[in-house]
């Protein structure tokens, strides 16, 4: 074997002899970004501050059925753009509810009633406007009330409801239903107590007289205290259907008298 071949077969023993080397390994890709996430709704922007010659109006309920959940929100949008923001303050239904949440005497289903009153010290609300629009099919409607914080009791209701027409319809009347009963507010509210104090007032005087001009005579005087009796039964009657305690009293009160005149006649 020459020398020549001799390197030849020793150089290729060592290429076989030698290790192999491992495949050079790729990098692993970078992880993709992460979809930014939608930033959350902005939250309802505050009214505007209250003046001293707004009355404050809350929105304690809004309620819907048969229509899309948003309606509720958009009947507040529409009434807080027309509502007469000289007289009004609109509190929003948000705001009324987080401000009650401070009170240990309401509760959610209070909408109507003397648990008003916890309300009206919550909130100061003068008036709470309750609402509910339904629909199914082409058939919607709605029922709008006001109602006073101090007595609890309603001050106006309207509603209706048309056989064929669009929510939309039927959520532009609901609105300007609202609007037209705020307008009708009066500047100061019936005081039902002091109308009932007027009337007793009224009774009385008219029974003092009868009384007097019956004194001439005793048989006139037992006229005179039947006479008295039934005027004031009569007025108890009235004063009945504003207050029931204070009616059944004074017609009591009267039916007293009356019996009274009537046995003075008989002996």
């Amino acid at each position: 074997m020459t020398r020549t071949a001799l390197l030849v077969l020793l150089a290729a023993s060592t290429a076989i002899a030698a290790p192999k080397r491992a495949p050079k390994k790729e990098p692993p890709p970078p992880p993709a970004p992460k979809e930014a996430e939608p930033d959350p709704p902005p939250p309802s922007p505050a009214p505007p501050p209250r003046t001293a010659n707004q009355r404050i109006v809350g929105v304690l309920d809004v309620r819907v059925e048969g229509v899309p959940p948003e309606i509720a929100a958009q009947f507040q949008s529409q009434l807080e753009a027309q509502v007469d923001t000289k007289h009004f303050w609109l509190a929003p239904r948000s705001r009324m509810h987080e401000m009650m949440t401070n009170s240990t005497k309401w509760t959610e289903g209070c909408v109507i009633g003397s648990c008003l009153a916890e309300v009206r010290r919550q909130t100061q609300a003068e008036l709470v406007l309750l609402a509910a629009l339904t629909g199914s099919g082409t058939s919607f409607g709605y029922v709008v009330t006001l109602v006073r914080t101090d007595t609890g009791a309603v001050l106006e209701q309207k509603s209706e409801r048309c056989d064929v027409c669009t929510v939309s319809e039927a959520l532009a009347n609901a609105t300007l239903a609202t609007v037209g009963i705020l307008n009708n507010v009066p500047d100061k509210l019936p005081d039902a107590a002091h109308d009932q104090q007027v009337q007793l007032a009224q009774v009385q005087s008219k029974a003092d007289v009868q009384v007097a001009a019956a004194k001439h005579h005793p048989h006139a005087v037992a006229t005179g205290v039947l006479i008295t009796g039934l005027a004031v039964a009569a007025g108890g009657a009235g004063v009945y259907f504003a207050s029931k305690d204070a009616g059944v009293a004074m017609a009591a009160a009267g039916g007293g008298l009356a019996l009274g005149g009537l046995l003075a006649l008989t002996f």
